[in-house]
């Protein structure tokens, strides 16, 4: 079973570290991520710390996977 949860948390890992990126370029290029001015607007504000907090969660499911799958944890 610790094996199975481990390779979860692998996938889990591996799966946002591939889909927020290709997210976030979209909502770069998206007209409402900036102003006339080139500001960043609230809508790329909230959508950045979004996306960072879902690669840091997935760092720590794929550095929790791999420890479990090593025994460590």
């Amino acid at each position: 079973m610790t094996t199975a949860l481990a390779v979860l948390l692998i996938l889990n890992g591996v799966f946002n570290v591939a889909v927020w990126p290709t997210f976030f370029r979209r909502v770069a290029r998206d007209p409402r991520a900036r102003t006339a001015e080139g500001k960043a607007t609230p809508f790329f504000t909230v959508h950045l710390v979004i996306v960072s907090v879902a690669l840091v969660l997935a760092a720590a499911s794929l550095l929790g996977g791999v420890l479990a799958l090593l025994g460590v944890w």
